[in-house]
């Protein structure tokens, strides 16, 4: 049986949630942990149209990756759109989770699903994040490192970039005296101690963290367990805002143009004067992402595909690089078949669907 804490589990390791942004609000947004999967339907937005949705094909939890609640709900008596679809869902006994800008902070991503379709190779983050990473120092007798070394890899402790297993044990000298009602690993009660011990130093995400330190905690010998936590500056090349990448070969950029109204069923494509005949260099980044073109110029991207830019921001385009605006939903339609994708390769003991609902709430004519 799968319940929904597995569920929740799995996205945690797809996608950390530690990876949203401050304003963002994912995660389980209504429903218990406990209760079993018996369906799942994946939508961009949950709403109430989605819930109907839900309850006609089975599914007792949407997973949306829009947010229905980003702020706090004082009332619940159905006065808006939200109000109402979380009635609804808590009525039907349905659950919703959502999985927001955290899926947007990893390279196999929204964004790198909009690349895939459009065919840019040798994709990298384009906006990396910082302060996503941990180091542990611990000591231990030099008897028993390996063994809490293996306990702490085993926990995801040790691994950077495509590295595992990393880190790095000094030798030195502790010292310790055990008082009355003490139970000591090596020493006497009452006398002063002196051991070798090995300093040991290991990097973990930041969402691993109860787990490394409860790894610590069971496989130390000694019954007080001395060890420092650090953020690290590090920043992630797996994980941040947007993707850049390479085209297989230059293509014209009008016909590149029309590849990405085409591939990713654009209504219009909203696009700044090109600045060259002809492009290589690709920066994307699904949803609103206006606020990264400074870093597409700087990773020296012949054009920027996002939506939800502002009639003046076109203008910070300066001749330098081809702003192609596509629309928030037409950005992030295919988020859908990419969290299809993560569950079914994951879970065979439900049934997974694509809601069937368009819920752009923009029309073009």
């Amino acid at each position: 049986m799968t319940v929904i804490q597995d569920v929740v589990n799995y996205f945690e390791e797809v996608a950390p949630s530690s990876l949203q942004e401050s304003y963002d609000n994912s995660g389980l947004i209504v429903g218990e942990y406990a209760n079993e999967v018996k369906g799942v339907l994946i939508c961009l937005d949950s709403l109430e149209e989605t819930i109907v949705e839900a309850i006609k094909v089975g599914a007792n939890l949407i997973v949306a990756h829009h947010p229905i609640v980003f702020k706090g709900l004082k009332r619940f008596n159905g006065s808006n759109y939200v109000e109402r679809t979380v009635i609804k869902a808590i009525k039907n006994d349905i659950a919703i989770y959502a999985i927001h800008t955290n899926i947007d902070s990893v390279l196999n991503g929204v964004s790198g699903k909009i690349a895939q379709k459009l065919g840019v190779e040798n994709i990298s983050v384009l906006s990396p994040k910082s302060h996503q990473l941990l180091k542990l120092e611990t000591y231990v007798p030099l008897d028993r490192s390996s063994t809490v070394l293996d306990a702490l890899f085993l926990a995801g402790a040790g691994n950077v970039g495509n590295y595992s297993n990393c880190s790095f044990v000094s030798e030195g000298q502790g010292s310790f005296m055990a008082e009355i009602g003490t139970h000591p690993y090596v020493g006497e009660i009452g006398k002063k101690h002196l051991e070798r011990e090995g300093k040991i130093e290991v990097i973990f995400p930041v969402h691993l963290k109860t787990g490394v330190i409860s790894a610590l905690l069971e496989s130390h010998p000694y019954e007080e367990v001395a060890y420092n936590i650090f953020q690290m500056e590090n920043k992630s090349r797996q994980q941040g805002l947007g993707v850049v990448g390479d085209l297989p070969e230059e293509m014209d950029v009008t016909d590149f143009l029309s590849v990405i109204k085409a591939n990713m069923k654009a209504g219009v494509v909203r696009y700044t004067r090109p600045h060259k005949n002809r492009i290589k260099r690709v920066a994307i980044c699904g949803g609103s992402g206006s606020f990264l073109l400074s870093e597409a110029k700087k990773a020296g991207a012949d054009l920027f595909l996002t939506s939800d830019f502002k009639y003046h921001e076109f203008f910070d385009s300066e001749n330098q690089i081809v702003i192609a605006d596509i629309g928030h939903y037409e950005s992030e339609q295919y988020t859908s078949e990419l969290l299809y994708d993560f569950l079914t390769q994951k879970f065979s003991t439900f049934a997974v669907r694509i809601s069937a609902l368009n819920t752009n709430p923009v029309n073009y004519l």
